[in-house]
């Protein structure tokens, strides 16, 4: 997931607020979750999504509205792992490309519609054709036919099919032994028939899902976005009312999400990075502070394809010419571990300390050599963008100025409305380096080496507008054949040390050029409402708040 997560793994999901396995049903009784009281309204603040339907959200925003109006097979739990949700069984082939599903029965969508398996095949094949453009489409690239559905010359993946009204069955194109995992992502959520294609505008600003919130209204762009506890959900019921989400400006979202947390308007908030001192000193003993490791990843993503940062050697000049320690210690004011890999650390069982050399320790020397090496020559220019209202001005002024000093470029930064920077880093002939985030969208290592790296991935229209999440353009054989042998491996520590081998190759080539470690920093209305804290994708966990 953009910013924005075996057995040990801690949550993990998306962007960075600096200065976006069980085989059982869940409970079915009706009532709602945990022993809180039920009623209140949630007020928080979000900058504009880029989409809330499931087949097209993709940052935080999007998702945290997502993912309380859809419930699919399975869902990620806090700590990182995978619990069912629809799915009350689970069953795949011994060659690893059959999954079998059991569909919870008497569930329905907030129009009272069924969900069964056919919900399941219409919201997956309305996401892989052709005509909707996903940007998260690659998710299902597994599956048997999605290929010809990605090309148009199919509306329908051929993997899929429903032996029964609540059995689901996927063929995939190749051996996945981890593609239930896959499904927590909120792209395969089942779907009514008023969805219609992925173009139904009507539905695109006012989804019916079947999850614990439904809409109210429609989604008012720029102002708002109204969600109500839905009483016919199928599991365990919701205890808010409703929730309240503004849509800030872009250009100062953060501060004013702060500032509204300051004044009582709003129930959560993040905060801009001078004021997390501050904030942490006054919050932290009234037990509103919630501070915590997550697994997410910061980076700079350098354009591999074209431009100044085309060679290897050029991109490792850049890393080798910052001074993380210095940036943690001065814009975070130490609340940052530096990142030396593309995995986080939270991911113990594949985690490799210091794999990048050229992200230890600011080395200028080393990073003058390889500028030169690399053709990056005193005097280029090179753009490095970021998403304005999210705190990241200060940093990335300090890269700026490190980069320049060390090689003798020109770095020009420029801010922009996460939307407007999304659709930048898209564009055919996009160079320089561009402010990146992920955190996982589901628990395993693959959620970040294949969308982010992989050549399937990258998803270039005729255009050459790139529409999946590579937006790197990264391109090696090797590190694709190798995330082929992990997800075709049965054996979780075979898997493992597949996607070791993956990442240092990765990181040989300096395909993402790490920054630093994601701990999560957030402000939380715990006087009013109890069970708050940060789900898997690093929002509030709406579904179970309730007041106090």
């Amino acid at each position: 997931m953009r910013g924005a997560s075996s057995a040990k793994w801690v949550a993990g999901a998306i962007v960075i607020a600096l200065a976006a396995t069980a085989c059982g049903g869940g409970d079915d009784d009706g009532g709602s979750k945990g022993s809180g009281k039920a009623g209140g309204t949630f007020r928080m603040g979000i900058t504009e999504p880029v989409a809330i339907d499931p087949y097209n959200a993709q940052e935080s925003e999007g998702t945290l509205v997502t993912d309380n109006l859809f419930t699919g097979l399975y869902e990620p739990t806090a700590d990182g792992k995978v619990d069912a949700a629809l799915a009350t069984s689970k069953k795949v082939s011994k060659d690893g490309k059959t999954w079998t599903f059991t569909i919870k029965k008497g569930t329905k969508f907030s129009n009272g519609e069924a969900v069964d398996a056919e919900s399941f095949i219409r919201g997956w094949n309305r996401v892989a054709v052709k005509t909707a453009a996903s940007d998260v489409a690659y998710h299902m690239a597994g599956i048997a036919g999605f290929a010809d559905a990605q090309s148009g010359k199919a509306t329908t993946m051929s993997g899929l099919s429903a032996p029964d009204p609540y059995t689901l069955q996927v063929k995939l194109s190749a051996p996945d032994f981890e593609f239930y995992i896959k499904t927590t992502h909120t792209v395969f959520s089942p779907v009514p028939k008023v969805a219609g294609d992925a173009k139904n505008k009507a539905y695109n600003e006012a989804p019916i899902g079947n999850g614990p919130f439904k809409m109210q209204g429609k989604w008012e762009h720029n102002k708002s976005i109204t969600l109500v506890r839905n009483d016919d959900y199928g599991l365990t019921k919701a205890h808010l009312d409703k929730v309240q989400i503004d849509i800030l400006n872009s250009a100062n979202g953060v501060t004013l999400e702060y500032q509204g947390f300051e004044s009582g308007q709003y129930d959560w908030a993040r905060m801009p990075t001078p004021q997390l001192p501050a904030a942490k000193a006054k919050y932290d003993p009234q037990g509103e502070w919630i501070q915590q490791d997550m697994s997410g990843m910061n980076y700079l993503m350098p354009i591999t394809d074209n431009g100044p940062l085309k060679n290897v050697k050029a991109r490792e000049a850049v890393s080798y010419a910052i001074d993380r320690d210095a940036i943690i210690k001065g814009v975070f004011q130490g609340m940052y571990t530096k990142s030396t890999t593309i995995l986080p650390p939270s991911f113990t069982d594949v985690y490799q300390k210091d794999l990048c050399t050229s992200c230890i320790k600011q080395d200028k020397a080393k990073a003058k050599q390889l500028a030169a090496e690399g053709g990056l020559k005193p005097g280029t220019t090179i753009e490095i963008a970021y998403n304005t209202g999210a705190g990241h001005e200060e940093w990335v002024q300090a890269v700026k100025q490190q980069v320049e000093d060390v090689l003798g470029v020109k770095v020009k930064s420029t801010g922009k409305p996460f939307a407007e920077l999304l659709a930048d880093q898209q564009k055919p002939g996009a160079t320089g380096m561009y402010r990146f985030a992920w955190g996982a969208d589901y628990p395993t290592p693959d959620n970040f080496l294949y969308p982010l790296l992989d050549t399937a991935s990258i998803n270039k229209d005729a255009n050459g507008k790139v529409t999946g999440d590579n937006r790197a353009r990264y391109s090696n054989k090797k590190f694709d054949d190798l995330l082929s042998q992990a997800r075709g491996t049965e054996d979780q520590a075979g898997r493992n040390a597949i996607y070791k081998q993956a990442e240092k190759v990765a990181l040989d080539d300096m395909a993402l050029i790490p920054l630093w470690n994601r701990t999560q920093l957030r402000l939380a209305n715990t006087k009013k409402y109890a069970g708050l804290k940060m789900d898997f994708h690093e929002d509030p966990n709406l579904a179970e708040i309730s007041m106090k």
